[in-house]
């Protein structure tokens, strides 16, 4: 349900970010030890956003500390 209704979040703002001319949208994802979670969440993110033919990049802050 979570990713439901974030998936229609970053549909409609995305819309509305490119039609203003906007260069980049960062988006943010934590979970208590950065290393679970976070990590799922941003991957799966990151591959439905790649439909949208926008340019993205997926850092993952604390993968070193496994």
């Amino acid at each position: 349900m979570f990713f439901k209704h974030l998936l229609q979040l970053l549909n409609f703002l995305l819309v509305r970010y490119k039609a203003e001319g906007k260069s980049y949208l960062t988006i943010a994802i934590g979970c208590t030890g950065g290393q679970h979670r976070s990590v799922f969440s941003a991957e799966w993110l990151a591959k439905l956003l790649q439909g949208h033919k926008f340019p993205i990049q997926v850092k993952h802050r604390d993968m070193h500390k496994i």
